[in-house]
């Protein structure tokens, strides 16, 4: 296994990683085109030509080139057909100075004393270092590349004694390692800004200052639910399976998570931002899986989720709701941790004070340090003067829809502040969990509900709520809100919308749509963009959540 590249140390592919997987296959390609590429190959690059769709990882990484480019130099090249003609080779070795990060924490690094204009895509750098790359893939006006050097660190950035785990650099699950904490807040809060202005389509007067990310209490040992995979043996493997001693991994053998750029599986016994017992669970499970590896036919993905303890004689989200004895004793029981690794088991948790069940498969929050004050903060908006009575307020929200409700999350942790309350979801089986939970925290069922049905017709599921009355919140899958929804939206125009969002871009996309479709209206009517804020639910890596409130005025 190979260490992460240090400062002044060159990372050199060892000999078993120079056939790379298809991700990192050449793609060389000349001035006048191909030359004896296949048909196949021939249309995948003539597919290329057209731009990446909409919010696509593919669309962010491209308004990122071009900031780092610039528009005119961007139009000029897809003008003159040139934006393909990388100036390097497959394997090219070259030295970059890093001009700034991507969206995705990569660094985007332009070439020295380049012949034409060109990025690369590098992980690991940081702005005004200076690296050392080896190419091994080309793109429209970019390439990516593997680290090799950092030649001239930042070492107003850089520090590598902050990193925890021995397999950053080569794991792709982390990004920031080597970042103290408010670098990383700084940085996410950054993403927010460029999601506004590239996919929002508004006018700076129209988004307010986005404000500073909120931050996790724990920075590591906080991801409550792990995912690491292994490959069935290989045939040669399975032939000749005697030279294997017993109870010692096989060379081939890798139980973890994929290399940084390829589908190349690590081999990694722990991870350092997971709860400690998914590590303690992980040890002997991977133990097993060693032993009894020429038994499995086909790759495993394997689940790790952190739960507090289910009693052997625990009620199934199925049955008969628990007395208020029982929910006594359950609570008072919640010290106790477990690891769950049965997709099909039920995983119970605490958000403050409530308690949650849910199917271990299913989504659910995966940083429950966080869930605190993210819930708090979304209250705390929708009832901006620090007002969570009903009562003292002369004129407050009433009723909340909770889009895509899941288990409940939100609808539940908001309840007390509403005097109706409805979750929407399509999954029959979160909607049994989410009506077991308001069970289990005492909710009377004549304040909240949970409804089968699909959120693009999600207002005919609560036609009876006031709208001047309502709060809706959204907290949809990557791809955002789809058109339908989005006129529903308009149609009811409801007091107050939070947009909580997995993906800023689309999030940005969605608001930005709702905000142009109102801006003629009559008073009362049209939305407003209130404000907007990242949520740090993932530590060390580059991803941030955001929560945008949106109020008519």
């Amino acid at each position: 296994m190979t260490d992460s590249p240090k400062v002044g140390q060159v990372h050199t592919l060892p000999a078993s990683e120079l056939e790379l997987p298809a991700i990192k296959k050449p793609r060389l390609v000349g001035k006048k085109g191909p030359k004896g590429e296949s048909k196949r190959a021939k249309k995948r690059r003539e597919k290329q030509k057209d731009l990446p769709e909409l919010c696509s990882t593919e669309d962010v990484l491209w308004r990122d080139v071009i900031a780092v480019l610039g528009q005119d130099v961007v139009d000029k090249a897809i003008d003159e057909g040139v934006e393909f003609d990388s100036p390097f080779e497959y394997h090219q070795e070259v030295e970059l100075e890093v001009s700034s990060l991507c969206s995705s924490g990569d660094a985007l690094a332009v070439p020295l004393n380049a012949k034409r204009p060109w990025t690369v895509v590098v992980p690991f750098a940081l702005p005004g270092e200076r690296i050392r790359a080896r190419i091994y893939r080309n793109a429209r006006l970019h390439s990516f590349a593997d680290l090799l050097e950092i030649v001239t660190p930042n070492p107003e950035l850089r520090d590598d004694g902050l990193v925890q785990c021995k397999y950053f650099g080569s794991c792709a699950g982390c990004q920031y390692q080597m970042l103290s904490y408010d670098t990383q807040l700084n940085l996410k809060k950054d993403v927010v800004v460029k999601a506004y202005k590239n996919f929002s389509n508004l006018p700076e007067s129209s988004v307010p200052a986005i404000l500073p990310t909120i931050g996790s209490p724990l920075q590591y040992g906080y991801r409550t639910k792990l995912t690491p995979h292994f490959e069935a043996p290989p045939k040669a493997a399975r032939k000749d399976k005697s030279i294997t001693e017993e109870g010692v991994r096989p060379d081939w053998l890798s139980i973890g998570f994929n290399k940084v750029g390829t589908f190349k599986t690590m081999d990694i016994e722990d991870c350092p931002i997971a709860v400690p017992i998914i590590n303690k669970a992980y040890a002997p499970v991977r133990e097993d899986i060693i032993k009894n590896i020429y038994t499995y036919s086909k790759g495993v993905s394997l689940l790790f989720r952190d739960s507090l303890e289910v009693t052997s004689d625990a009620k199934s989200a199925s049955s008969t709701p628990p007395a208020s004895d029982e929910v006594e004793a359950l609570t008072s029981a919640l010290d106790k941790h477990v690891c769950i690794t049965d997709q099909k088991a039920t995983v119970r948790e605490k958000v403050g004070d409530w308690v949650f069940e849910y199917n271990a498969g299913s989504f659910f929050q995966n940083n429950n340090s966080v869930l605190v004050p993210l819930t708090n903060y979304v209250r705390d908006a929708i009832f901006p003067l620090s007002s969570t009575s009903i009562d003292s307020d002369p004129s407050p929200p009433t009723h909340l829809v909770d889009a895509y409700c899941g288990a409940g999350l939100f609808a539940i942790t908001l309840s007390p502040h509403f005097k109706t309350v409805a979750g929407i979801e399509l999954s029959a089986d979160s909607i049994k969990f989410a009506t077991r939970n308001a069970k289990l925290n005492d909710i009377p069922a004549d304040k909240i509900t949970f409804r089968a049905g699909d959120a693009a017709a999600i207002f005919k599921t609560v036609g009876e709520f006031p709208p001047e009355k309502t709060v809706l919140l959204i907290d949809p899958p990557r791809k955002g809100c789809d058109d339908k929804f989005i006129q529903q939206l308009l149609a009811f125009r409801c007091k107050t919308v939070i947009y909580v969002s997995c993906n800023v871009h689309t999030q940005a996309r969605d608001v930005g749509v709702i905000l142009k479709a109102t801006e003629n209206d009559d008073p009362g009517k049209k939305y407003v963009l209130e404000s907007v804020r990242g949520f740090d639910l993932f530590p060390q890596t580059a991803h941030v959540e955001s929560v945008a409130v949106l109020r008519l005025v």
